[in-house]
């Protein structure tokens, strides 16, 4: 890039990651202070839930930006990765094309949703609501501000122009086709968010802009409707409070990486099992488990199991496609292990009760952690080479002391929420403390210099995430208003074979959607159609979250599209082609215990009260 390029870059770059990070820190200072408060002092304070939603929008649009700078928004890049490296230069700069033509559509309708929002007062805090709405406009500014310094920074400027009249060929081709768009009714929805979706997806647009862009062109092309509806939809997907949850448990998660939490619940486990053939393997999909119900994060799951455990497991004669393959199947086994963000996300679209998704959670995820372990056993049961000297139970007894407060947290977390000491949303601030005075007062590891890029990697991570629920619940909301949900709730109920025939359905479409959209976005999308359809044939609500929570983890993890399978390759530093083969069995694991857990409502809702 040139001088002035990088100036601009680093200056926008501070400008979003400084006020993210600091609103990271209030949010959790806020909601702390709103438990502390109401448990400790029985004096509630009344402003928190309004000052916390104020500060969550202005996050999520810094975050998005910090997430843009640093390449963090989902995409799907496995065509894109198989291009020639200039049609991946191409490519790469069409999504930055998009994103920039998407932004600049919709400058207008979101400054004109933060002026109107100037009529609405906040009735406990008593000022305009328009501090809150204000961080679409400021947000998206910077990230336009972003999108054209990197363009114009860009050095090819043939390869610039291809780009921008790809896009533009595009754009001007469905302008000059709206009286046309205009005739045809319902078929529109084919067109943008099939068709458009679908070629933005693949080509590696970030999701969050394809979803938006499609959105924006069906309303404003084929539709009557004001093009500020986009955004009012945008703030209502990505200002439920219970979406809070999201940056304060992946705060969360890198907090126990940074204190050694996570080390000393694995380090226990291996000395428990380490000497049972294949043990480290059965450690593996224990501390998944452990680590998933504190972190909430696949990454920060993955990142702070993988690199503790192997190198012994390489050392004891694992193979690295054995290992990758393991780790990315336990990822998809976890996906329902509370407080996992994608069950956050199926409460915050359906309405469903998060300590129900919490509780109901645990035993589907321990069925196909039994599954998983019947593979390594079936795997190990001629294989010496993986057992090893057993460790004595003064250590292991030692080593359970070091993670017992580790081991804690989960409980602790668990029991703020069913005593009524906090919310879903409050009780991660809970974690936050306790794993900071763990951190400094137990495991006595606590590098404050890693607070700050924590929380700048929280607010990019949660940015990425929330702009996707944003722009998702504008494309719910067309498909909803356009009389599609009605269309396909009629389809459904229609399938043959009744409840059974709907759920196989639901497992294969989202193991699909898993695999293209990841499974936020999907849950946004097809959650607020799909769950009436599943209470009107008589599935329990909780039953059907896990079920198309865990058919999303396998399609997320399954190669060649799944997402989560190459963050595991790039964890573990091992190439994607060697755990493709070794995957296949704990695939089919997975989708045997998905069977199950659709087969036998009690293992979802066995707990409830």
């Amino acid at each position: 890039m040139p001088g002035w390029a990088v100036r601009a870059d680093r200056v926008l770059g501070y400008a979003a990651e400084v006020p993210a990070a600091l609103l990271v820190v209030a949010e959790i200072g806020v909601l702390f202070s709103a438990v502390a408060s109401r448990y400790v002092f029985h004096q509630p304070i009344v402003w928190a839930d309004e000052l916390a939603s104020i500060l969550f929008l202005w996050l999520a649009m810094f975050g998005a930006a910090v997430a843009f700078r640093r390449g963090g928004h989902m995409r799907m890049t496995a065509f894109v990765d198989k291009a020639s490296p200039r049609l991946r230069s191409l490519l790469d700069l069409v999504a930055v094309v998009a994103a920039f033509v998407y932004l600049l559509l919709v400058a207008h309708p979101a400054w004109e949703f933060a002026s109107e929002e100037r009529m609405v007062t906040l009735p406990a805090l008593d000022i305009s609501n328009a501090w809150r709405a204000a961080a679409l406009p400021v947000g998206m500014a910077l990230l336009a501000a972003m999108a054209g310094v990197r363009l114009l920074a860009f050095q090819d400027r043939r390869l610039l122009l291809a780009a921008v009249a790809a896009v533009g060929a595009v754009v001007g081709s469905l302008v000059l086709l709206q009286p046309v768009l205009g005739e045809l009714g319902n078929l529109n929805l084919l067109i943008f968010f099939v068709g458009i979706v679908g070629a933005l997806v693949f080509a590696g647009v970030p999701i969050a802009f394809a979803f938006g862009l499609a959105t924006f062109g069906y309303l404003s092309l084929a539709t009557s409707t004001p093009t500020i509806v986009v955004i009012g939809r945008m703030d209502e997907g990505m200002s439920h409070l219970i979406l809070l949850a999201v940056p304060l448990f992946v705060f969360l998660g890198l907090l126990i990486e940074m204190t050694s939490m996570a080390r000393a619940m694995v380090q226990f486990l291996a000395n428990l099992l380490g000497h049972v053939r294949g043990g480290l393997s059965y450690v593996l999909i224990g501390a998944m488990y452990l680590v998933s119900g504190i972190s909430g994060s696949k990454a920060a799951d993955m990142a702070a199991v993988a690199p503790v455990l192997f190198p012994e497991m390489k050392q004891r004669g694992a193979e690295d496609g054995e290992m990758v393959a393991l780790l990315s199947a336990s990822g998809a086994q976890t996906e329902t292990i509370p407080p996992s963000l994608v069950l956050i996300t199926v409460g915050s679209v359906t309405g469903i009760s998060i300590a129900d998704l919490f509780t109901g959670g645990l035993l589907p995820g321990a069925v196909l952690a039994v599954m998983l372990g019947l593979v390594v056993w079936w795997r190990c049961r001629a294989d010496g080479r993986s057992a090893a000297a057993r460790v004595g139970w003064p250590q292991i007894g030692r080593s359970l002391l070091v993670a017992a407060p580790a081991l804690a947290l989960p409980f602790v977390i668990r029991a703020a929420v069913v005593e009524g000491v906090a919310t879903a949303t409050e009780v991660s601030t809970i974690g936050i403390v306790y794993s900071v005075l763990m951190g400094l007062l137990v495991y006595r590891r606590f590098d404050w210099r890693r607070v700050g890029p924590a929380l700048v990697e929280t607010a990019s991570l949660s940015g990425a995430i929330l702009l996707i629920i944003g722009a998702a619940t504008g494309m719910a909301w067309s498909l909803t208003q356009s009389g599609f949900s009605r269309q396909l709730a009629e389809a459904m109920t229609q399938l043959p074979g009744g409840a059974a025939g709907f759920v196989v359905v639901s497992i294969v479409a989202f193991i699909v959607l898993g695999s293209v959209l990841e499974g936020i976005p999907a849950i946004v999308l097809f959650g607020p159609l799909l769950f009436p359809i599943a209470r009107q044939l008589g599935i329990h609500e909780v039953q059907y979250a896990m079920v198309v929570v865990l058919a999303m983890g396998i399609g997320l993890f399954a190669p060649p599209f799944g997402v989560g399978y190459y963050a595991a390759c790039a964890i573990s530093r091992i190439h994607p082609n060697v755990g493709i083969r070794p995957i296949l069995g704990y695939l089919v694991a997975l989708l045997a215990g998905t069977a199950l857990v659709a087969l036998l409502p009690w293992i979802s809702i066995g707990f409830l009260g």
